[in-house]
């Protein structure tokens, strides 16, 4: 067994066994037994001429106590439906105008963030087995319309489910929280008018349902909620079904009252943008909402709430130019 340090700051271990060379790329130096626990594992999986299938369903369970669960289902969801060639194709004869060619095709019926998605998990499993391949041109995205509900229809929304076991969770999520971290939350993360936000509850394979950490550090946060919301979570509890089941009830609420339809994480979007209409700093919105970046506000929601303000007050100015002249 032979230990390379590689640049990145990462360990490669290979061996030689009936013949054939095995590698496994670590971020740590292995002892004997688990070099050896691993090499067995892997043995006839990870040689070159391995097909990217093999390689890339062992780098996933190599991976499954790592990621997240959700994160796992992902990767198994788009390794099932890779183009067969590619599966089929042994690692040392994937090439950089290979994988361009693969991103191409997906390109024609993809949008661009579903081709990213599936070009970064290719690219994790080629990068995992020292496959040196150039990154292949990603279609660029396409600048979307972001909807964001008026407050007319959250109020709407809102008397809609007062009194039902939705009540709660709605309210949460206008304030700025991702269902995940809706439905993780029990009655122990309140303390007063203080709520603790520090899981998130996600599906992993099998449809099966996790309590895992927040999206990212940021998203660990204490907020202020208010009296009404606090006393119903002290009386009622908050929510005790999975995230899919608020949207359903989302879905049922609009078609009901007439409102446009939209996921139940555009009640996040309008938490940020109607924050900001009021005066908040991005900083503020930032720390309440738990986003790692202020990047996603600035682009996205303010953008869309500034350049209605923006078409308001052109027309307005127009208005004025013809009362100018008229008599």
């Amino acid at each position: 067994m032979t230990i390379e340090h590689l640049k990145s700051g990462k360990y490669r271990i290979s061996e030689m066994r009936d013949g054939k060379r095995y590698r496994i790329v670590l971020d740590h130096v292995p002892s004997d037994k688990e070099a050896t626990k691993i090499f067995n594992k892997m043995e006839g999986k990870v040689c070159n001429d391995t097909p990217f299938e093999e390689a890339a369903a062992n780098y996933i369970d190599l991976k499954s106590n790592v990621l997240s669960p959700s994160t796992i289902r992902g990767y198994r969801v788009i390794l099932n439906n890779l183009d067969s060639d590619l599966l089929k194709k042994p690692l040392d004869r994937i090439t950089s105008p290979y994988i361009q060619g693969i991103v191409n095709k997906l390109s024609v019926n993809h949008k661009p963030k579903t081709v990213k998605n599936i070009n970064g998990f290719i690219m994790s499993v080629l990068k995992f087995y020292e496959i040196d391949i150039k990154s292949p041109t990603l279609p660029k995205r396409i600048k979307e319309d972001i909807y964001i509900p008026s407050e007319e229809d959250i109020v709407k929304i809102l008397d809609d489910v007062k009194g039902t076991k939705y009540e709660v969770p709605f309210i949460l999520g206008t304030l700025g929280l991702r269902r995940s971290e809706i439905c993780a939350l029990t009655t122990e993360d309140l303390s007063g008018n203080l709520l603790t936000i520090n899981k998130a509850y996600v599906e992993g394979e099998n449809k099966q349902w996790y309590i895992k950490s927040t999206k990212t550090t940021e998203s660990t946060r204490v907020i202020v909620i208010p009296d009404y919301v606090a006393d119903l979570i002290r009386e009622k509890g908050i929510y005790d079904s999975s995230p899919h089941s608020l949207y359903s009830k989302l879905k049922c609420v609009q078609d009901r009252l007439g409102i446009q339809r939209f996921s139940f994480h555009k009640l996040r979007h309008f938490f940020a943008s109607y924050m900001h209409n009021l005066g908040y700093s991005d900083k503020q919105i930032q720390s309440f909402g738990g986003w790692k970046t202020d990047a996603v506000m600035k682009t996205v929601y303010q953008h869309a709430m500034d350049m209605d303000r923006t078409k308001v007050e052109m027309a307005n100015n127009i208005d004025m130019l013809i009362k100018k002249n008229c008599p």
